[in-house]
């Protein structure tokens, strides 16, 4: 690591240090300080902030890359929000056409909306993840499966094969979920092929609609699958934020 001659605005410093720690895995704060040409007090804001977003970990003289999610817990594990989640899928129900063709992809609050949805309302409904789909069976509700490699977190099929299947279908409309939203980075979750699923899964539907509560706003993680602009309607709980979505021309539907 050399000393820089040039002046760091914040938000670069913030994107070089992510590069080395993609590269070294850990940082030095006195190291920063030096490569950046600015203070130690300047060094110790710029973490705080990266970690504030969940972007590395802090440690004494330090930091070091966010453990990798081979922790993120499976769909079925995570009962938190429980009661916002089901509030949210209730909502989402209101917007699923009779006689349609849906998309619901992995995740705690589209598998509520899968646990919701009607068996005599002529729905079929296509899906990556195998949690959902044993649910979508037993309530006697049309499904079809999209092949690939399946995530043991999530239990969803990912990579070349169920971006295939997906690229040939075209229908009505697409529940997706989202481990992050943030205004400036969009929507993002941890997962790299994941992520490359769901952004198929904008691709082939009319209508996108994303189930998300209010404790994934103002939070960032690995990879991008969708842009604010590409949201078709926002179902949350997160009253607060209805303006600011409006203001990017997202449809907002507050669940109560």
């Amino acid at each position: 690591m050399t000393a820089s001659r040039r002046t760091w605005f914040a938000d670069e410093r913030h994107v070089e240090v992510l590069r080395m720690l993609d590269t070294a895995r850990r940082v030095e704060s006195a190291e920063l300080a030096r490569y950046f040409g600015v203070s130690a007090e300047s060094i110790r804001k710029d973490l705080a902030q990266l970690e504030a977003r969940g972007l590395l970990r802090r440690v004494h003289g330090g930091a070091v890359a966010p453990q990798r999610r081979s922790d993120e817990p499976a769909v079925g594990t995570r009962t938190e929000r429980s009661a916002q989640k089901t509030a949210i899928a209730r909502r989402a129900l209101e917007l699923v056409p009779d006689g349609g063709s849906l998309l619901l992809d992995a995740g705690s609050t589209t598998l509520r909306l899968a646990e919701l949805l009607p068996a005599d309302r002529g729905l079929v409904v296509y899906t990556n993840a195998l949690p959902l789909a044993t649910v979508l069976l037993q309530r006697g509700v049309a499904v079809v499966t999209l092949g690939g490699r399946v995530r043991p977190e999530t239990g969803a099929a990912v990579g070349p094969l169920t971006v295939a299947a997906l690229s040939g279908l075209n229908l009505d409309v697409a529940f997706l979920g989202t481990n992050a939203l943030s205004f400036e980075r969009g929507l993002t979750t941890p997962d790299a092929d994941e992520a490359h699923v769901k952004r198929a899964m904008l691709a082939a539907a009319r209508q996108r609609v994303f189930l998300v509560d209010a404790s994934k706003f103002g939070r960032e993680s690995l990879a991008r699958h969708a842009d604010l602009d590409e949201v078709d309607v926002l179902v949350t709980d997160a009253s607060e934020h209805r303006d600011r979505l409006a203001a990017l021309d997202v449809t907002v539907e507050i669940a109560r």
